[in-house]
């Protein structure tokens, strides 16, 4: 396959925008007479009251350690089970290849210490400038720990995307492992992981996958991206804050990895130290289980329900953030980072008010009932390539609830401010 992306597709199919916005209390919020418009969704996403309601319902009923013969414990071992079947349905994998953290970020310091006690110095990993900083920083501890020398894919300024031809390039004997983005938080730039990990795969690294700004826009197939281990943070899809790997179970069971002397050795849960953030984690099956929901085709399975539902989002998003790009284009002083519409991107937009530092932007829009996310968003070289280290910039996502009107708030309130109303 040349491209994991989802394709657009009707969205005829799912839920309305107005019923889906019924399930999120959150969007009741207002702001003096402005109903409020969250677009800070690549930060996170509000949360269905279906989520709300799976994670009080465990606490209440079901709450308990796991691996013990009482019956609430039990209960908790068979929805744990359950959730990691609910997520290998969402990453197109199996249960026994799902684990759960705190968070993607400390998920990944830990698989990354795993892999670092196989390296030797001298050994080589690739990691990408267009990258969050949790795909960057596990691997220069490891430069400065193990020895290993770290490798530096390059952004393109012109395109917002890896230089061609970089990678093969990079490339050599020595490189154990190749650590990209499937989409950039701060450019919506979307990449052809699976062409790379097929390259990395030819070279025998390993190949670790961020898709936490990529799964909330697109379906995710662990098989077809053929990554070693793919990561992902409920709540950037509408669940609690709990983090998500997709480990291939070989890869996972080669790892020396740190544990308690009585702790699971078995794969996945090698991989979840200590007690887990269980109504979190049946948080984050509810979350997927509220995207399945907006399928309208109740017969079909729930992998195939969620591909129906990435398509119509997908398609929405599309719409939504051409609307955006257009209007903002049109403003005098306001200068936009990222692939255009119509390419492989998701509906994130990041950009820059001239005269205006990013976080006034976001403060002077929040009393109109628009909020905003400023900063680097720890995509911290993407910030320093563009100038922007110190200041940052002002990023807009939409989402499965954002409407038109919401985005033309938006631009009519980046436009009063450029005009001074």
């Amino acid at each position: 396959m040349t491209s994991t992306l989802v394709h657009p597709g009707s969205d005829q199919a799912i839920a309305s925008v107005d019923a889906i916005r019924a399930q999120f209390p959150a969007l009741a919020r207002r702001e003096g007479d402005a109903q409020v418009a969250y677009f800070d969704g690549p930060g996170g996403t509000q949360v269905p009251k279906s989520v709300a309601e799976a994670m009080s319902y465990y606490l209440l009923h079901h709450n308990a350690n796991t691996h013990w013969a009482y019956p609430t414990s039990v209960e908790t071992d068979a929805l744990l089970l359950q959730a990691r079947e609910t997520l290998a349905d969402f990453l197109g994998a199996t249960a026994g290849e799902i684990a759960f953290g705190a968070n993607m970020t400390t998920l990944l310091f830990h698989l990354a210490r795993a892999i670092g006690r196989g390296l030797h110095p001298g050994d080589e990993i690739i990691v990408t400038e267009l990258d969050h900083h949790a795909n960057v920083a596990p691997w220069q501890a490891l430069a400065k720990e193990c020895g290993v020398v770290l490798k530096w894919l390059p952004l393109d300024l012109t395109t917002y995307r890896h230089e061609v031809g970089a990678l093969e390039r990079l490339l050599s004997p020595r490189t154990k492992v190749v650590a990209i983005g499937a989409a950039s938080n701060i450019l919506g730039t979307v990449s052809d992981v699976a062409a790379m990990t097929q390259l990395a795969r030819a070279a025998g690294a390993l190949t670790v996958v961020d898709a936490v700004h990529y799964a909330p826009h697109a379906l995710v197939d662990a098989q077809a991206i053929g990554a070693d281990f793919v990561l992902c943070s409920a709540y950037k899809f509408y669940g609690p804050h709990v983090g998500v790997v997709y480990g291939r179970a070989e890869a996972t069971a080669s790892l020396d990895i740190p544990r308690l002397e009585p702790a699971p050795d078995w794969v996945p849960e090698c991989l979840e130290t200590g007690t887990q953030n269980h109504e979190g984690i049946v948080g984050a099956a509810a979350a997927v289980e509220f995207l399945a929901s907006i399928s309208g085709n109740v017969a079909a399975s729930r992998r195939e329900r969620l591909a129906q539902v990435m398509h119509g989002l997908h398609a929405r998003g599309e719409a939504l953030f051409a609307q955006l790009w257009h209007g903002l284009s049109e403003i005098r002083g306001v200068t936009l980072f990222g692939p255009p519409p119509g390419s492989a991107r998701t509906p994130t937009l990041s950009f820059h008010v001239h005269g205006h530092a990013s976080e006034s932007v976001a403060r002077a829009l929040a009393p109109r009932g628009v909020y905003l996310s400023h900063g680097d968003f720890y995509a911290t070289t993407v910030a320093r390539r563009l100038g922007f280290a110190q200041e940052g910039l002002v990023r807009a996502g939409c989402a499965c609830y954002t409407t038109a009107d919401e985005v033309q708030r938006l631009v009519d309130g980046v436009r009063d401010l450029v005009q001074g109303r």
